[in-house]
């Protein structure tokens, strides 16, 4: 012991910094640490979660302890799938009233009676009045001299109203004795139509409109584009074949009609077809060439098909008025005319010539063209057009027309 303190002592001369150090050295010490913990500043301070505690009320409730902030729920406005709707066919228009489409005819027969009529008696001069309102109204002579001899035996001394009454009974008599009845079942298979007339007359147009009803109706309907003389018309009849879903059998423009006509029978055989329906040559030709082309026509549609054509339309345009008749002569003499056709009603005042054609010829009147769609082409009905003609409005079929074709 007295060793180690001889040594220490002699190392304390020998080094006296290093001996004040060792002696200062817990004082700095101390005093670092006093300033990190605020002693020589007041009481030490609490943990941050002791400064945060709230009061305690006098009551004894408990404290009240914040509670975690919950985020509100966000509202959303969830939209509904898109359900796509079914497509809804817009309604198809109504047909025009027939009594609109004959507009022009009434003013010219039935307008001008009024103008004559007026508040006049039936005696000599009002007869001759009427004379020339009915012969100017493209009834035909015969036809014209019929309803005045029907005005005087039934309406002399008679007033206006009963002039106009004989004459529209007349008139309607005329015409029920053409009207075609129900439509009659199919002849055939296939069903032939032979379609004659003159150019111009809406001949190949009546052939689509006639094809693309048969059409709608479920039928299979082939056409031949026997008008071989007109590069247009057969060009016609292919587009309304395309319209209407129906084959077309056509040859060289300026070929046979009548090869095209076989054809098409044939064609209309093998296909399976229930409808065919033939154009034909429009010229306007004398009687004797007409007859020999008309005649080989039927002779070689019949070849493969026996009792056909079972149907021949003749089209006529109202637009020509007298000469409507004389052509209706022309090929009833030379052909087995079952049907007439007339077109173009909607556009001229011409339109008598249907009541000049029933009373001279008798042919049922199939159906009247009264516009230019395909539902223009209507059934004939005798009380329709008489009741659209005279403006009366007892009969609604007046306003609405017949319907489509």
């Amino acid at each position: 012991m007295d060793a180690f303190v001889s040594a220490f002592s002699d190392w304390a001369v020998q080094h006296p910094g290093l001996l004040l150090l060792g002696a200062l050295a817990p004082a700095v010490l101390l005093l670092v640490l006093s300033e990190l913990l605020g002693w020589g500043r007041g009481a030490v301070a609490a943990p941050p979660e002791a400064r945060e505690l709230p009061p305690v009320e006098s009551e004894g409730a408990a404290p009240e302890v914040a509670q975690p902030e919950v985020a509100e729920p966000v509202e959303r406005e969830i939209a509904a799938p898109e359900v796509a709707q079914p497509e809804v066919a817009a309604p198809a228009p109504p047909p025009a009233r027939l009594r609109d489409r004959l507009r022009r005819t009434q003013e010219a027969l039935v307008g001008r009676l009024a103008s004559v009529l007026g508040g006049r008696s039936v005696d000599a001069e009002l007869l001759e009045d009427l004379e020339g309102v009915l012969f100017g109204a493209d009834l035909g002579v015969r036809t014209a001299e019929g309803l005045l001899d029907a005005v005087r035996k039934q309406a002399a001394g008679a007033d206006a109203d009963a002039v106009r009454a004989v004459l529209r009974d007349a008139i309607r008599e005329k015409l029920r004795r053409v009207e075609p009845g129900p439509p009659a079942a199919l002849v055939g298979s296939p069903h032939v139509i032979l379609v004659l007339g003159v150019n111009g007359s809406g001949k190949t147009t009546t052939i689509g409109k006639l094809a693309a009803r048969h059409a709608a109706a479920g039928r299979k309907v082939v056409l031949g584009a026997g008008d071989t003389f007109r590069a247009a018309a057969i060009e016609q009849l292919q587009a309304w074949g395309e319209r209407a879903g129906c084959d077309v059998i056509a040859g060289q423009a300026g070929g046979d009609p009548s090869a095209v006509a076989f054809d098409t029978v044939k064609a209309a055989i093998a296909r399976g077809a229930d409808v065919a329906i033939i154009d034909t040559a429009g010229r306007l030709q004398t009687k004797k060439p007409l007859m020999e082309e008309l005649a080989k026509m039927n002779r070689v549609i019949g070849r493969d098909l026996e009792g056909a054509p079972h149907e021949t339309l003749l089209v006529l345009d109202s637009n020509t008025g007298q000469n409507a008749i004389s052509q209706a002569r022309l090929f009833t003499e030379v052909a087995t005319v079952t049907g007439l056709v007339l077109t173009k009603l909607d556009g001229t005042a011409k339109g008598g010539v249907i009541v000049g054609l029933a009373d001279e010829f008798g042919i049922p009147v199939k159906y009247v063209g009264v516009g230019e769609s395909v539902d223009d082409l209507r059934d004939f009905s005798a009380d329709e057009f008489v009741d659209a003609l005279f403006g009366d409005s007892g009969d609604p079929r007046a306003d609405a027309g017949s319907g489509p074709a």
